[in-house]
C-alpha cells in the first residue's frame, strides 16, 4: 500500500488528472454535496471511464467501487438475479465475474455461451440492477476452475508452452480475448457505449510465475498488455499482483490486507484497486473449515480505502458451486462458502450486514476522501488517526486505529474520549461522530439449518447395478499412458489392463505369505483389482499429487489378471508449465515372489477411457434403461446406485447429505452436482464436505437420482434436505456505536436520521417470514455464538419477556437495550459493561 508519507505528493500530483485517454485536465467542478462532484476535462463532462491517482471516474464522477465476486457458471441462471439483488442490497455496486475459457470452447472452434455460460446474459442482469461490472477475461484465470480456465485441447497444440512469449499461445489466447471483447462490444456493454463494464483484465497474478520463463515471461507481459489495449473497449484494463504492469494499464493488490501489503500503483497517476479481498478461503479435499471473521474482513477494507484505495473487490461474494468436473485438482465441490453470501445464496449474518455497514460508513465519507487530502497522527504506542481534510471547508473523514491485536485502548482524539476495541478501526465521517468500528457488530448473525424433507425422503429406494473390471483391452501399449493425456478432460477415469502367467514355483510356499502390487503413481488416484477381485485404492492430495498404492493380493499358478482403474480429481490450476503437468501410474512392480520383484511397468498395457456406466450414460432416464438393476446388498466399489424422489417442499434451496458415502459423483436429472468425498477426512476426522446443493432449477415433480460410488459407500443413509437461515440473532453491548445506516449527508454535513442513537439490537426475517419464538434472551453477561448462546453469571429476569414483547409474531423487531430492566442487587454484574444476546427462530 502507498506509504502515508507519500500521500501528499502523491494528491498533489493527482490533482493534474491523468485521463485514461492521457488528455489534460482543465477544470474540475464540484457541486453536489456527497462527494459526487463531477469532473470536466476540456470543459466538458468527462464521459466514459478515466482514472487518476485517487479513483476510478465513471462519466464524469469519482466511485468509491465495493465490488463483489459471482462467477456465472458457478450457479444456474434462474439464482443470478437473486444473487445480484442481495449484492447490491449489501452495500456492493459493482459485480466482478471472471471469463472461463474452456467453458466457452471446451472443442477447438465449438462455442457455448448458452445457459450458465450466457455471459452476455449475466453481464445484462448486472446492467438492469445498475451496477457496474469488472470482467476478468484473462483468459488463464486459476480461480480454482479446472485447467486454470484452459481448454484442454490447448495442451496438445504443438510447441505450446502456456503463458509465455511463445507464438502458439498468444495465437490463441489473440483469438479468444479478441472474440469476448467483441461480443460484449456488440453488445454494447462497455461503459463508453452505455453498459455495465468499467474494468477489464488480462492475465491474472502472472508475477507469480513471471521468473520462470525469464525474458520469455518480461516480453509476454508487454504483449499481454498491448493486446489489452488494441482491442478498443475504451475502459482502463487492469493486470492484479503484476509490479511491471505495462502503461496506462493498473497494476491491483490481491490479498487479505492489501492496505498494508500493496506496494502501490507502479505509477503515480494510477489509483490503488484491491481486486481480490479472500472473503475466506477456498477447500481442497481433506481441508479442515475455512474461517474470517466479518470483523476482519471490514477492518481490512477500512484501511485500504483509508490510506488511498478507492475499490475493493471481495473474492468471492459468492462462491456458489463447482458443478460436474468444473472444479480444480482436489478442490472441493462447495467454493468459497463463507463468503457474505452462501453457496445456496443465502446472506451469511453477521458477514453481509457487517460489510454493508463499512461500505455506508466509507459512503459518508466520500467528500473528504475524493477532494481532501491525507494526515497521519500517533495517538498512542499501537494507535494512530488518519485524517482526510479538504481545505477551506468543513469536509473531514477520520479513521482511528488501535493496531494492538490483544486489548482495547481510549485515544483522545480533538478533544474526545474514544475508545477503541483491539485490532479495530473507528470510522468518523464528520471528525467528530463514531459511526462504524470493525470489531463492534451492529447487525444481526445467522445460523444455517439443513432440514430433512418429508416428501422427498418419503418412498426413496435405491437399486444398483455394479461396474465389471475389465480383462485383456485393447489400445495397447508397452506402459500405462500418461493420465491426462489419455483422458483428455473427457472423464475423470482410465482402466489399465495387463496379465502374467506365473508358475507354481514363483508363487510364494507359505501360505500366510501373500505377494504385494506395489503402484508408484503421479495422481491423482487409483482401484486396483487383481484377478475380479478389489484389491484396495489410494490416491494423493492437494499438496502432493504423487502417491504409492501397496495391497498384498491374491495370484493363482497360471494367468493372472490385473486391472487398474486411474481417477483425476479435476486438473491443474496454477503454476509456471502446467502444460507439463502429468498424471497416472508409472511405475508397476509386484514385490514377494519367490522369483523376486518383478517390475511389469513395461509387460504391456490395454488402455479404455472412462467406465462402462459413462459410456451408457447411467445417470440419463434412457441410458438407465440399458442395464439390469438389483436390490442394494452391502455394496462395494465401483457400483451405480439410482433411485427417484419428489420435489421437496416449499422454496428453500435443496441439498443432499451423503452420510455413509465414499467417493463418487451425484447426478440430478441427468445433470453432475459435483464430485463427492466423504471418505477422505481432514485432520479434525470429519468429511471436509457433506452436503451437496442440487438447484431447484433442475429439478421436477418427480426427480431421478443417480450416484457413482467408487470406494463402497452404502446410500441407506444418504438424504434430501432444506436450507435455511431462519435462525437469526443479535448480540449488542452498551458500548456499541449506532448504526451508519442511522447517518446521512444533507448540505455538507453528518446528520442523524433518528433523535434516539443508543445501542439497540435490529432484527429481521428472511423473505416473507416472521419471528415465531424467542429461543434464546439474556441481558447481562451470556456467551458463546449464534445457535449455540449461553447464560453467563448474571442476566435481567425479565429479557425474554422484553424481547417477546417487542418482536413475536413480526418481520422484524429494534429492542433497545435501556428497555430491559436490571436489578442493581446483583453484584455480578454491577461494573460490567452489559450485553444483550437475542436467538430468534423465523418461519
Amino acid at each position: 500500500m502507498v506509504e502515508p508519507r507519500r500521500l501528499l505528493l502523491i494528491f498533489f500530483l493527482s490533482t493534474l488528472l491523468i485521463a485514461y485517454s492521457n488528455a489534460n485536465v482543465e477544470e474540475i467542478q464540484k457541486d453536489t454535496e456527497e462527494g459526487d462532484e463531477e469532473v470536466k476535462v476540456g470543459g466538458q463532462k468527462a464521459l466514459g471511464v478515466t482514472y487518476d491517482a485517487r479513483s476510478l471516474i465513471i462519466n464524469g464522477k469519482r466511485e468509491l467501487l465495493f465490488s463483489g465476486a459471482i462467477h456465472y457458471p458457478r450457479s444456474t441462471p434462474d439464482m443470478w438475479p437473486d444473487l445480484i439483488k442481495k449484492a447490491k442490497q449489501g452495500g456492493i455496486n459493482a459485480i466482478e465475474t471472471y471469463v472461463f475459457w474452456n467453458g466457452h470452447e471446451p472443442v477447438e472452434g465449438q462455442y457455448n455461451f448458452e445457459g450458465e455460460f450466457d455471459l452476455v446474459k449475466f453481464i445484462k442482469l448486472i446492467h438492469e440492477h445498475k451496477l457496474y461490472a469488472v470482467v476478468r477475461v484473462g483468459p488463464f484465470i486459476q480461480a480454482e476452475w479446472n485447467h486454470g480456465g484452459l481448454p484442454y485441447w490447448l495442451r496438445e497444440v504443438p510447441g505450446i508452452i502456456f503463458r509465455s512469449d511463445n507464438e502458439p499461445f498468444k495465437k490463441h489466447m489473440k483469438r479468444f480475448v479478441t472474440l469476448i471483447v467483441d461480443k460484449l462490444k456488440q453488445e454494447k456493454l462497455f461503459a463508453p457505449q452505455g453498459g455495465p463494464i468499467i474494468l477489464a483484465q488480462i492475465e491474472n497474478e502472472y508475477n507469480t510465475i513471471q521468473r520462470a520463463f525469464r525474458e520469455k515471461g518480461d516480453s509476454y507481459v508487454q504483449w499481454a498488455g498491448k493486446l489489452a489495449l488494441s482491442l478498443n473497449a475504451n475502459v482502463p484494463w487492469i493486470m492484479c499482483k503484476q509490479r511491471d504492469a505495462p502503461d496506462p494499464i493498473i497494476n491491483t493488490c490481491n490479498g487479505r490486507h492489501c492496505g498494508d501489503t500493496f506496494y502501490g500503483p507502479n505509477k503515480r497517476n494510477k489509483p490503488a484497486l484491491w481486486t481480490e479481498n479472500w472473503t475466506a478461503q477456498y477447500r481442497v479435499f481433506g481441508d479442515p473449515p475455512s474461517q474470517r471473521s466479518a470483523e476482519d474482513l471490514a477492518y481490512s477494507v477500512a484501511r485500504f480505502f483509508s490510506k488511498n484505495g478507492s475499490m475493493v473487490n471481495y473474492y468471492m461474494h459468492y462462491g456458489g458451486t463447482n458443478f460436474g468436473r468444473t472444479s480444480a485438482s482436489f478442490t472441493t465441490t462447495r467454493y468459497y462458502d463463507e463468503g457474505p453470501l452462501d453457496e445456496f445464496g443465502l446472506q451469511r449474518e453477521p458477514k453481509w450486514g457487517h460489510l454493508k455497514d463499512v461500505h455506508r460508513a466509507l459512503s459518508l465519507c466520500k467528500r473528504a476522501l475524493f477532494w481532501g487530502f491525507p494526515t497521519t497522527l500517533k495517538l498512542g504506542p499501537d494507535q494512530q488517526a488518519i485524517v482526510w481534510q479538504q481545505p477551506g471547508t468543513s469536509a473531514c473523514a477520520a479513521f482511528l486505529a488501535n493496531n494492538n491485536t490483544r486489548l482495547a485502548q481510549h485515544v483522545n482524539f480533538r478533544g474526545q474520549d474514544i475508545r477503541l476495541p483491539a485490532r479495530s478501526i473507528s470510522v468518523l465521517p464528520d471528525c467528530k461522530t463514531v459511526v462504524f468500528n470493525t470489531q463492534l457488530v451492529t447487525t444481526q448473525h445467522n445460523s444455517r439449518n439443513f432440514v430433512r424433507s418429508e416428501i422427498a425422503n418419503k418412498n426413496f429406494n435405491w437399486e444398483m447395478c455394479r461396474e465389471v473390471p475389465p480383462v485383456g483391452l485393447g489400445f495397447k501399449f508397452d506402459v500405462p499412458r500418461e493420465l491426462f493425456h489419455l483422458t483428455k478432460d473427457t472423464t475423470d477415469y482410465a482402466w489399465y489392463t495387463t496379465s502374467l502367467l506365473l508358475g507354481r514355483r514363483d508363487l510364494p510356499m507359505k501360505k500366510n505369505v501373500r505377494p504385494v502390487l506395489r503402484v508408484a503413481s503421479l495422481g491423482h488416484g487409483i482401484h486396483a483389482y487383481v484377478n475380479g477381485e478389489y484389491a484396495g485404492s489410494a490416491h494423493g492430495s492437494k499438496v502432493e499429487k504423487s502417491f504409492v498404492l501397496q495391497r498384498a493380493v491374491s495370484l493363482k499358478e497360471g494367468e493372472n489378471h490385473i486391472a487398474l482403474l486411474g481417477y483425476l480429481v479435476g486438473l491443474p490450476d496454477s503454476g509456471a508449465y502446467m502444460e507439463k503437468r502429468f498424471a497416472g501410474p508409472r511405475s508397476i512392480t509386484i514385490l514377494g515372489l519367490n522369483t523376486g520383484t518383478l517390475d511389469i511397468s513395461q509387460n504391456g498395457w490395454g488402455h479404455q477411457v472412462g467406465i462402462d456406466g459413462e459410456k451408457k450414460k447411467l445417470f440419463t432416464e434412457e441410458g438407465s434403461k440399458s442395464v439390469q438393476w438389483t436390490k442394494p446388498d452391502q455394496g462395494g466399489p465401483l457400483t451405480w446406485y439410482k433411485g427417484y424422489f419428489d420435489a421437496p417442499e416449499g422454496d428453500n434451496p435443496v441439498a443432499i447429505v451423503m452420510t455413509g458415502m465414499g467417493k463418487g459423483m451425484v447426478w440430478v436429472n441427468g445433470r453432475s452436482i459435483g464430485r463427492y468425498w466423504n471418505n477422505y477426512l481432514s485432520p479434525l476426522k470429519k468429511p471436509t464436505q457433506s452436503e451437496y446443493h442440487i438447484p431447484r432449477a433442475y429439478l421436477k415433480p418427480k426427480n431421478l437420482i443417480v450416484l457413482l460410488e467408487e470406494e463402497g459407500g452404502n446410500p441407506k443413509d444418504v438424504h434430501i434436505v432444506t436450507v435455511n437461515r431462519d435462525t437469526i440473532c443479535s448480540a449488542v453491548s452498551e458500548i456499541h456505536p449506532p448504526s451508519p445506516r442511522l447517518f446521512e449527508t444533507k448540505n455538507g454535513s453528518l446528520q442523524a436520521k433518528v433523535n434516539d442513537l443508543k445501542p439497540r439490537a435490529e432484527l429481521k426475517c428472511p423473505g416473507k417470514k416472521q419471528i415465531v419464538a424467542v429461543e434464546f434472551a439474556s441481558y447481562g453477561d451470556p456467551f458463546g455464538a449464534c445457535g449455540a448462546y449461553f447464560i453467563g453469571n448474571c442476566t435481567a429476569p425479565e429479557s425474554k419477556q422484553v424481547v417477546e414483547k417487542y418482536c413475536l409474531g413480526k418481520p422484524s423487531c429494534q429492542i433497545p437495550l435501556d428497555s430491559i430492566p436490571f436489578s442493581n442487587q446483583n453484584d455480578a454484574c454491577t461494573h460490567l459493561r452489559k450485553t444483550l444476546a437475542v436467538q430468534l427462530k423465523c418461519a
